[in-house]
């Protein structure tokens, strides 16, 4: 895969020391992802080469719906930038990555532009209960993300201000910055 245009896919961490305002700030400005490269084709076509792409899958498709009740069993839990755990707080992809993780043993990536190049695109109309969504919140392209859960709503670790909740697709804010959806189900 090629690098994004940033020249990194991972996120940056730092080991010095945190000054409160300096924390908000990077928090603010680095987001949960670094963009991906966009794909050359429209998110419904696939190249004779996409299944070769080794998109990531769950091992079964009872997992999709899973996810979307791990996830209500995660609602108020707190923010925390880069946070990976409930316990520790969660941002948008570390509590993706994480209920993934529990419900299927496998692992994505801790990012969203990450997960956003290891799955599958789908059209919204083709949006599942436990197929992933995306939105440009920062002025680049998958820099938050959450878990489509039906009847237009997902649920989402929102920012630093917020905690795990649910909120619609059609929200003003949500709606502007939608950037696509992704499905964590195999092709057929």
């Amino acid at each position: 895969m090629a690098p994004s245009p940033s020249g990194s896919r991972h996120k940056c961490r730092f080991s010095l020391p945190v000054v409160p305002g300096v924390f908000i700030a990077l928090a603010l400005v680095a987001g949960c992802s670094q963009t991906p490269q966009r794909p050359t084709h429209p998110p419904t076509s696939h190249s004779p080469s996409s299944p070769s792409r080794g998109w990531f899958a769950l091992p079964s498709n009872d997992h999709a719906e899973e996810m979307v009740m791990y996830a209500l069993g995660l609602l108020d839990t707190g923010y925390r930038f880069g946070g990976k755990n409930p316990e520790a707080g969660l941002d948008c992809s570390g509590m993706v990555s994480y209920i993934v993780e529990q419900v299927s043993g496998k692992k994505l990536p801790y990012n969203a532009a990450g997960i956003a190049e290891r799955t599958r695109p789908i059209t919204s109309g083709a949006m599942r209960p436990g197929d992933l969504v995306f939105f440009n919140t920062l002025g680049r392209s998958y820099s938050h993300m959450g878990i489509y859960m039906g009847n237009g709503k997902f649920i989402h670790a929102p920012n630093s201000r917020g905690k795990v909740r649910v909120d619609r697709l059609d929200n003003r804010y949500f709606a502007d910055r939608f950037e696509g959806a992704r499905t964590l189900l195999p092709e057929g």
